[in-house]
């Protein structure tokens, strides 16, 4: 019998977004938070996964994909997620975009866009228009103090030998 692998694939790539938009309906439902879901996907097994919190646990950051993040760096004990794939039920905003990078995972699929996601008043366009402005034309006030004394801590940490790089 001659297996599609091609198919598979698929299909198995459609279960883990599945996953995600049911991660989603599940707040919606359940008044748990947004309407969004995530997983975090290494060899073919969900190793992480996550909805939506911020209104639950009251924490800004709590976003279904920071949420699958800290879920799969906890049980697969590291911080670099290389080899990991995220679903998330629509495309991550500015900050968990910079989380999905920072986590180094190596692939992302979204299924709703940001702007689906406007249209339902949850709207980033601010925040990248914000981010493509000189500091001192954004709404947030930006007050550098200190430096000379933020910088020693840098040097201390480039002569550190008992560092984790990441």
């Amino acid at each position: 019998m001659l297996i599609n692998l091609n198919v598979m694939e698929k299909e198995l790539k459609k279960a883990f977004m599945e996953k995600s938009i049911s991660l989603a309906m599940e707040n919606v439902e359940n008044f748990k938070g947004g309407p969004f879901g995530a997983v975090i996907v290494k060899d073919g097994k969900i190793v992480g996964k996550g909805n939506n919190q911020v209104t639950v646990i009251n924490d800004p950051s709590a976003h279904a994909e920071i949420v699958a993040i800290r879920d799969a760096a906890k049980n697969l004990n590291t911080f670099d997620l290389s080899g990991c794939e995220i679903y998330s039920s629509c495309e991550p905003c500015p900050m968990c975009l910079g989380a999905i990078y920072w986590a180094r995972l190596d692939k992302m699929y979204y299924a709703s866009t940001k702007d689906d996601a406007a249209a339902a008043n949850f709207d980033d366009s601010h925040i990248y228009k914000e981010l493509a402005l000189p500091k001192e034309e954004r709404k947030l006030p930006s007050v550098q103090m200190m430096r000379d004394e933020a910088v020693k801590v840098f040097e201390e940490w480039i002569k550190s030998e008992n560092k984790i790089p990441y």
